[in-house]
């Protein structure tokens, strides 16, 4: 769909949402007393409806913050330090907030970069690549191929780009060897790099998801953190946890259907893993270091060993931590008092020098080839700092213009709880399939949706507004993978050497099944008070059905 068709379709929606705001709820008294306008809405109106139409998300953002700065500065009657005024709140907001002195952005800021550093490091010392080249070696056919790549995939969670440039160039040769068409190898790429990632408490991800988290604990007075946040939401991150499972059921059945299915036999009885008219895009494998060298190995063992334990080691004593370690109640304690992202930059800051040493002294690595990984790794951080930036913008327009408590006031007597989760995957999922962006798309839902949760649960922190958060996360990345201009959709492609419009085509029918699975048998199950435990199994049942059952008898019918 071009620009001026997408404009056509969103733009008319655009209007006729301010339009109806204006004539039915042109202003809002919320419990408080504050009285609300229509216009409160529209930054993060704007963000969706451009990030739609143009697909240039820094843009979209960018015009949504400057929106909400000038919409907060029409209540300064356009005054000339009224505009400065606002402008120095908002630039206050996303550095060291305007409650006194908070370094949390940039604790965040700095974990994100010596994250990425310290991964292109190890990456380039051929530390985690010999690892994956060691463990290739159990693969004996189609089957176990696929399922020690569905293996190395959930294994490898620091990151959802590292992982897909580790395991899909290092096993690309053997599912060509044992004819696994070069969709199923991006599809597994794909389905387990973002889903791990995301639900990993150790990766790039999480201080993404922590900020995100404690900022709009901050915006509804939760005395929760982020970190203990994103561990109340984990059991309920139905999509994520179901679709590791489904790659899992599905390379160990060795079934497939629909598009995936006719991809699977094309490799099996031709031997052609690439469609005919397959547009390949390349693929990435000479920077990998591919190595069996056992002293590698420690070039990754020994810093990502000093990163967890300095992270686990840091939350039990910062948080003071008692009873045993291996008590869940006395670690939610100590991740609740812990300054989770102070410690979690930190160790990231040790680990990365560790990586950097490991480097020069067991992989005998140049001072050169290390400086270029350094730099590699830093690059690789503009995209995350950028989108975290835009993010805690629109957060700082929603708060000024009070957003989500005016959304929340209009949802709260005509949306029911049960419903409401479910809702906001829906929303999450077709705002990132339209974006191409996971991130972004937290970025815009989480300060605008949570807070409607948090009403819709009688301002208490309860299970629809827990569920909510895994419902933002997991709508994301499954819109994500769903989307042919995500940037993890294309990469997955090109690191398997795969079209990339063949790996959409393929993967759509899977995620799909998975995202429904989640909603009946997850999101509305956990809203109605079952343990989440319950739709897991659920879900894991009928992929059992379906491939060891369904597909099974399919086969043996023909």
């Amino acid at each position: 769909m071009s620009i001026k068709q997408k404009a056509l379709i969103c733009i008319p929606i655009f209007l006729a949402i301010c339009i109806a705001l204006i004539l039915f709820f042109p202003r809002v008294v919320l419990d408080d007393g504050n009285v609300v306008g229509w216009y409160s809405v529209i930054p993060p109106l704007i963000a969706i409806t451009l990030a739609i139409i143009t697909t240039k998300l820094f843009l979209s953002l960018g015009i949504a913050v400057g929106s909400g700065l000038i919409l907060s500065w029409t209540q300064q009657n356009f005054s000339v330090t009224g505009f400065f005024s606002e402008l120095i709140w908002f630039t206050r907001a996303v550095t060291i907030t305007n409650d006194g002195i908070d370094l949390f952005n940039m604790w965040v800021i700095l974990f994100v970069l010596f994250m990425m550093s310290m991964i292109s490091v190890v990456i380039a010392s051929g530390g985690i690549a010999g690892a994956i080249t060691i463990l290739s070696k159990l693969a004996q056919g189609p089957r176990s191929t696929q399922a020690i790549t569905s293996l190395m995939g959930t294994l490898i969670f620091i990151g959802d780009y590292s992982n897909a440039m580790l395991v899909g160039p290092t096993m690309r040769p053997l599912t060509d060897k044992y004819k696994v068409s070069r969709e199923k190898l991006a599809y597994i790429v794909d389905s387990t790099s973002a889903p791990i990632a995301g639900l990993a408490f150790v990766s790039t991800w999480i201080g993404y998801e922590v900020g995100l988290f404690n900022s709009v604990a901050e915006n509804i007075g939760l005395d929760s953190d982020g970190y203990s946040m994103f561990f109340d939401a984990l059991p309920f991150r139905f999509y994520c946890i179901l679709t590791i499972i489904f790659v899992m059921i599905n390379a160990i059945s060795g079934r497939d259907y629909g598009t995936m299915g006719a991809a699977q036999s094309r490799a099996k009885n031709s031997g052609d893993v690439s469609a005919s008219d397959a547009q390949v895009m390349g693929g990435i494998s000479a920077d990998l270091n591919v190595s069996e060298n056992k002293n590698q190995l420690l070039s990754a063992f020994i810093p990502l060993m000093l990163l967890f334990s300095l992270i686990l080691g840091g939350l039990w004593f910062d948080g003071e931590g008692t009873g045993s370690v291996f008590s869940l109640t006395s670690w939610r304690d100590a991740l609740s008092n812990a300054n989770n992202v102070k410690i979690l930059a930190s160790a990231a800051i040790t680990s990365f020098v560790a990586s950097i040493l490991c480097g020069l002294w067991i992989s005998k690595m140049s001072f050169s080839d290390i400086g270029k990984a350094i730099k590699e790794g830093l690059s690789g951080t503009l995209l995350p700092i950028a989108i975290i930036l835009c993010a805690w913008g629109i957060k700082a327009s929603c708060d000024k213009l009070v957003t989500g408590q005016y959304i929340a006031s209009l949802l709260s007597d005509v949306v029911s709880p049960l419903w409401f989760p479910a809702l906001v995957f829906v929303v999450a999922s077709l705002t990132s399939f339209a974006t191409g962006t996971s991130w972004g798309t937290m970025a815009i839902l989480i300060p605008t949706a949570i807070p409607v949760a948090f009403t819709l649960d009688n301002d208490i922190y309860g299970i629809t507004t827990i569920l909510c958060l895994g419902a933002v996360l997991d709508g994301a990345i499954f819109g994500d993978h769903c989307s042919p201009i995500s940037d993890t959709t294309i990469l997955s492609a090109i690191v398997s050497s795969c079209d990339p419009m063949h790996h959409v085509r393929t993967q759509i029918p899977y995620a799909l099944t998975v995202a429904f699975v989640a909603l009946i048998c997850g999101y509305v199950p956990a809203a109605l008070g079952f343990p989440f435990y319950i739709g897991i199994l659920i879900g894991v049942g009928i992929f059992l059905l379906l491939f060891f059952g369904l597909l099974r008898l399919r086969s043996d019918k023909g």
